[in-house]
C-alpha cells in the first residue's frame, strides 16, 4: 500500500515538472486563463452596479406620489 502511494507521487511530481517546463517554454501560455478571469471579475461588477441602479431607480419610482 505504501509503495503504491509513493509511487503515485513521483508519477505526479514527473507529470508536475513537465507541465512547469513547458510553461516555460511557453510564457505566453497563462495569459488567456488571465483574460478569462478579468472578464469574469468585470462582468460580475457589471452585474453588481446595474442592480445597484435598479434598485435605486426603482426605490426613487415607487416614492412618487400620482396624486389621490
Amino acid at each position: 500500500m505504501f509503495n503504491a502511494v509513493i509511487v503515485r507521487t513521483l508519477i505526479a511530481v514527473a507529470g508536475l515538472r513537465e507541465r512547469l517546463r513547458r510553461m516555460r517554454d511557453e510564457p505566453d501560455a497563462g495569459y488567456t486563463t488571465e483574460q478569462v478571469v478579468v472578464t469574469a471579475l468585470l462582468a460580475a461588477a457589471a452585474i453588481i452596479v446595474v442592480g445597484i441602479i435598479v434598485a435605486k431607480v426603482t426605490s426613487r419610482a415607487n416614492g412618487i406620489n400620482l396624486g389621490p
